[in-house]
């Protein structure tokens, strides 16, 4: 019984976070949960200080990633995207998918799932409406590529974070080890989606004239500096954090020293300090998972070797985690188990990010995403999703194993 209190409150603090009675944080249920776990003496306070001092830099930067989204945001660059799908789509749905595709996986890979699903997927319904075309394909795209297209960065995903620091690889090792299993996914999402969608995507093209959109060149800018950045400076020490504040700082200050100050409310908020907390107490509920009976479970499937057979099993067990628990305590729970095989932990990354796109509870960015439909009163139909899901996690997850078998094959590990 003692073994499975933990699983009891992951449970619980998962089923709130879904739920989010009256739009309450899910730090309303976590950070009490954390508490009791530690009163109960399942994790003891040294141990849950050390587990927050290691995830400390992962959640620093999710709080930058956040503000520097927002104030892209702000600086006009998604309203830019959009114009820009708008225009390059010439009144064809097809052609604006395929846009859409280029978009959202270009998001999501330097500002974070989160960008896309919070911010994109507002303009992509604007834009499908300016188009004249049927939003469902394009606003599906989204939540998908939130969770598949996150593949290619260690700064794409907070899942993404938490395995870099345990793999011992540089930036530029890990993009380039994840960038067939990135570009595999992509492919197959998008051969899904034109024959699952293939009703709405044939309406006829329409003549549209889209109202042009300044470009925000000096946002652009700063966020090509920062992608730059993170490649650049990593490898010498400096954590993709304090690149990440670099950005924020000069979108910040553009205009002006009085201007940022009267901001410093909003950015806090972009920060999302509640969900920060969230990360760190639903770390320390998943260390006492991991030491109780699931967490043995759990080990006991873990291949031991880094074989083509053994990141098919691992990137299986992670995605079947990830819909059971979530993905971010199943990267918890299993990223210290293969911390010894760098190709283990990328199997695991990859079930972690695809496998969410088969249910809602896969990951946070995909209830958000719902959350999203559900204000817009476009609510998402289950079974289509449901159906959606089970036609493209099981390939997508074959492409991507096998393109970082590949990987592994061309630079090593």
């Amino acid at each position: 019984m003692r073994s499975m209190i933990p699983v009891l409150f992951l449970v619980a603090v998962l089923g709130f976070a879904v739920a989010r009675p009256c739009g309450l944080p899910e730090a309303v249920a976590a950070v009490p949960a954390a508490l009791v776990v530690l009163a109960l003496g399942l994790v003891t306070w040294p141990d849950a200080i050390h587990e927050m001092a290691s995830l400390g830099p992962t959640v620093g930067f999710l709080a930058a990633i956040l503000v520097l989204a927002h104030l892209a945001d702000v600086e006009g660059v998604f309203r830019y995207a959009g114009g820009f799908a708008a225009r390059l789509s010439g009144g064809s749905p097809r052609r604006l998918l395929a846009v859409v595709f280029a978009v959202a996986a270009a998001v999501t890979a330097v500002l974070s799932l989160d960008a896309t699903v919070v911010l994109l997927t507002p303009v992509v319904f604007a834009t499908a409406a300016t188009v004249g075309v049927r939003p469902r394909p394009h606003v599906y795209a989204c939540t998908h590529l939130a969770n598949s297209a996150s593949l290619l960065l260690p700064v794409s995903n907070l899942t993404n974070l938490l395995a870099f620091a345990a793999s011992g690889l540089s930036f530029g090792r890990f993009t380039a080890l994840m960038a067939v299993p990135w570009l595999a996914a992509l492919a197959v999402e998008y051969v899904v989606f034109r024959r699952f969608f293939a009703a709405d995507l044939s309406t006829p093209r329409h003549a549209v004239a889209p109202e042009p959109v300044a470009v925000p060149a000096y946002a652009l800018t700063v966020l090509a500096v920062v992608l730059a950045g993170f490649v650049v400076l990593e490898p010498l020490g400096v954590h993709p954090a304090f690149v990440a504040l670099a950005g924020v700082l000069a979108l910040t200050v553009r205009h002006g020293a009085l201007a940022a100050l009267g901001r410093t409310g909003d950015l806090v908020r972009a920060a999302n300090p509640a969900f920060l907390a969230f990360v760190l107490a639903l770390g320390i509920v998943v260390l006492a998972v991991r030491r109780s009976g699931l967490g043995a479970i759990v080990a006991h499937l873990v291949p031991r070797h880094g074989d083509l057979a053994g990141l098919f099993v691992m990137a299986a067990l992670a995605a079947l985690l990830a819909n059971l628990l979530n993905n971010l305590p199943a990267t918890l729970m299993l990223v210290p188990l293969v911390a010894h095989s760098p190709a283990l932990v990328l199997a695991a990354l990859i079930g972690v990010n695809i496998g969410p796109n088969l249910t809602y509870v896969g990951s946070l960015a995909t209830l958000l995403w719902r959350q999203v439909l559900h204000a817009r009163n476009a609510p998402p139909s289950t079974v289509e999703f449901l159906r959606l899901g089970a036609l493209t996690v099981a390939p997508c997850l074959a492409a991507a194993v096998a393109g970082l078998w590949v990987g592994l094959r061309l630079w090593g590990s």
